[in-house]
């Protein structure tokens, strides 16, 4: 760390395993975290046992000040806040700041977005970089301002999207070059070299977040475009239809049609068809069951063909 940053320090803010990497990554770097900010315990399982967010366990292993706050404009946490005295906020896969948070620092509030903005502006861009066939996606860090991932853009950088990616896959490679990404432009704000350029909101694209509607199965999409809404919400939340939830996916050697969505087995394997063509499921999940193989489904199956709707 150099000179001019020891006298330095940064408050986290991250909830999922997303978030963790940047953070390690800024303790490895010896860039000081006075605190995290995470979100509060939530109970889950059928014990209803608290369950603590990644980030929140990761700062506990490194004896960091974990603030849980259920409101984010709460009096008592916001002189909390206040208290660490603070140079810098970094937010990585958090929540919505009010702007009594954001303006907080004298250096300002970054947050780290799993696009190259101002594409795909939003709660999924990891997600809907898949549904939509990118080859190209990155890595975005931007100061926080009135709106939603609108902000002046400090650094960026690439990757290749592999076409057999699904969104887990994208998500952690992404992760590592997060993380760096963090670190380099904490150094360049301590620094003062940091300089930012406006996002062209002409060029933005959006990346909605999630729900029972675009989750479910399109039957609208021909078959390259459903294998990768498949893959674009794989492993979680899923794409879904009837019963079964669709973890992976492939093109088809075969061609079939129907009118309506028919799952079926052929040489050991497992097919969709429906009336755009035919993919091969590779990985499916029965409600209330463990994920198998396509092959494995199609080897328990009673019948050879079985009706989705």
């Amino acid at each position: 760390m150099s000179l001019e940053n020891s006298d330095k320090c940064v408050i986290f803010m991250g909830t999922p395993e997303f978030a963790v990497a940047p953070l390690k990554a800024l303790i490895q770097a010896n860039i000081a975290v006075v605190a995290v900010v995470t979100v509060a315990d939530k109970p889950a399982g059928r014990g209803r046992k608290l369950n603590e967010s990644a980030v929140k366990k990761a700062a506990n292993d490194f004896g960091i000040p974990v603030l849980q706050p259920v409101s984010l404009k709460d009096a008592l946490f916001l002189d909390d806040l206040a208290s660490f005295n603070a140079d810098l906020f970094v937010v990585v896969a958090f929540r919505m700041l009010p702007e009594v948070v954001w303006k907080m620092p004298p250096l300002g509030t970054f947050n780290l977005h799993g696009s190259l903005l101002p594409a795909y502006r939003g709660a999924a861009p990891i997600n809907w970089a898949i549904i939509n066939g990118e080859s190209k996606s990155g890595v975005t860090t931007f100061f926080l301002d009135e709106k939603i991932d609108t902000g002046l853009i400090i650094q960026q950088a690439e990757l290749n999207i592999q076409k057999e990616w699904t969104a887990g896959e994208l998500h952690d490679a992404m992760m590592p070059i997060g993380a760096t990404l963090v670190v380099d432009t904490v150094h360049a704000i301590f620094n003062g070299g940091s300089a930012v350029q406006p996002q062209n909101g002409k060029l933005a694209t959006h990346a909605p977040k999630l729900n029972k509607e675009n989750c479910q199965l399109d039957f609208t999409k021909y078959p390259t475009e459903l294998v990768q809404q498949i893959k674009g919400l794989s492993p979680f939340p899923g794409a879904y239809l009837g019963a079964f939830k669709f973890i992976n996916a492939s093109l088809a050697t075969i061609e079939e049609r129907s009118t309506m969505p028919v799952l079926f087995r052929l040489k050991g394997g497992l097919f969709l068809k429906y009336s755009k063509g035919t993919i091969e499921i590779t990985s499916i999940k029965p409600n209330g069951k463990r994920i198998m193989t396509g092959k494995d489904f199609a080897n328990g199956m009673k019948m050879d063909e079985l009706a989705l709707i």
